[in-house]
């Protein structure tokens, strides 16, 4: 009798968060490792975080721009595989703080940085194990009309303006008043 099969459960992108996982308000990413513009919206989006403490989640997607940026495809591959471990927010800010560095035996350094301890982490890495859910990513913010980096989503609205610290603050700031109003039941006409 062959012996069972092992279920192996993989964490989406989509079921990475961080933030307050009920909060009423949703900030969305799409961006990627190598991307300068990306860098400097991570390090905004580690000021929102402190600011609103509570009050939203965050969401880092991936859109890779391999065309510009070659090693863009496995860093987002390597985010996913160290959220596996539940080590993705880890990875995420190793692999900005390193973007000029992307190589996969520097993928495979970052992960134990990171504090990933899984001994398959570089054969799932160079076999692409998690490739499908990067390009999951891609045909999302693709179907989305994302079409440069970073891009912002609030609770699904695209941002529309740069990230930057007041223009987020905003955006967020104007969510949450929205979601504390309760929209007037429209009455039945006779």
């Amino acid at each position: 009798m062959p012996a069972p099969k092992e279920v192996v459960i993989i964490i989406k992108p989509t079921e990475m968060w961080v933030g307050n996982e009920k909060a009423s308000v949703t900030l969305m990413e799409w961006g990627e490792y190598e991307s300068e513009e990306c860098a400097k919206a991570n390090e905004v989006v580690k000021q929102i975080l402190e600011k609103y403490e509570g009050k939203i989640r965050f969401q880092f997607r991936h859109f890779p721009l391999t065309k510009i940026h070659q090693r863009s495809l496995k860093a987002s591959e390597s985010a996913v595989a160290a959220g596996q471990t539940g080590k993705f927010w880890e990875m995420h800010n190793i692999l900005f703080h390193n973007r000029r560095n992307l190589g996969t035996t520097s993928l495979k350094l970052y992960s134990r940085e990171a504090g990933i301890s899984d001994k398959n982490f570089l054969d799932n890495l160079v076999n692409g194990t998690y490739g499908w859910q990067v390009q999951d990513d891609i045909k999302e913010a693709i179907g989305r009309g994302v079409k440069e980096l970073p891009a912002f989503f609030i609770n699904d609205e695209p941002l529309g303006v740069k990230p930057t610290f007041d223009n987020l603050s905003k955006a967020i700031d104007n969510a949450l008043k929205s979601k504390g109003k309760k929209k007037p039941i429209a009455k039945k006409r006779a």
